[in-house]
């Protein structure tokens, strides 16, 4: 049975690429075939590199899809609306599911946060929602992130979204007592929180031999 995770964040800029090559790394670690799918990238016209796609493919090493592009960066409904287009939530669904056929987990990294809007008021929620995909929530170290992380978990309790793990992006090696007190705390809103160490560069990654996904906790 194919597993399909969504990660999320609790804002922008918070992790989710760098989060979406780490869990690729470790499913291919437990043996497991596995892909990545950006549904919508924003912020880069159509043929220029550098987009999250290329990331996960330079440091995973394993198969990416991006489905839409759009030039301006800014949330996909508002970008795709400066180019006079409407984002077909059901087509990118139907497309991602078709991706995950014949595979035993597939990565899909939203945009931004939960509720960042697709197609008119429809969001990332509405598509993991769809994909019936249990999220993974990135959040940030420092001050800020108990609530922002809260308001994410809150989002998807009342959407009935389940929440596989939150990941904690760039936890540093020397960690300050906010960042330790915020782990802590992040523990008694979850029982499954990860500390994704921070890396000088991606290719640090495949050299950290992170530990095998466990494919079972992934499907819920």
């Amino acid at each position: 049975m194919s597993a399909i995770l969504f990660v999320t964040g609790t804002d922008t800029g918070v992790g989710k690429t760098v989060t979406s090559a780490w869990l690729c790394l470790r499913a291919r670690s437990a043996g497991l075939d596995v892909a990545y799918v950006k549904p919508v990238q924003t912020g880069l016209p159509p043929g220029e590199r550098g987009s999250d796609a290329d990331h996960v493919a330079g440091t995973a090493r394993v198969p990416v899809f991006e489905l839409q592009r759009f030039a301006q960066p800014l949330a996909p409904a508002v970008a795709a609306e400066l180019e006079g287009i409407t984002i077909d939530l059901d087509h990118l669904a139907g497309s991602i599911v078709t991706l995950a056929q014949d595979r035993d987990v597939l990565i899909v990294e939203g945009a931004g946060g939960l509720l960042v809007p697709i197609a008119g008021d429809r969001t990332m929620a509405d598509l993991a929602k769809m994909l019936a995909a249990p999220l993974v929530v990135v959040a940030r170290t420092g001050l800020g992130t108990l609530n922002h992380t809260a308001l994410t978990l809150e989002a998807a309790r009342l959407r009935e979204l389940a929440v596989d793990r939150i990941v904690v992006a760039d936890w540093p090696s020397t960690p300050s007592r906010t960042e330790e007190t915020n782990r802590v705390r992040l523990e008694g809103m979850h029982h499954r929180v990860e500390l994704l160490p921070h890396l000088d560069d991606l290719s640090e990654m495949r050299a950290a031999d992170p530990p095998p996904l466990d494919l079972d906790l992934a499907v819920r």
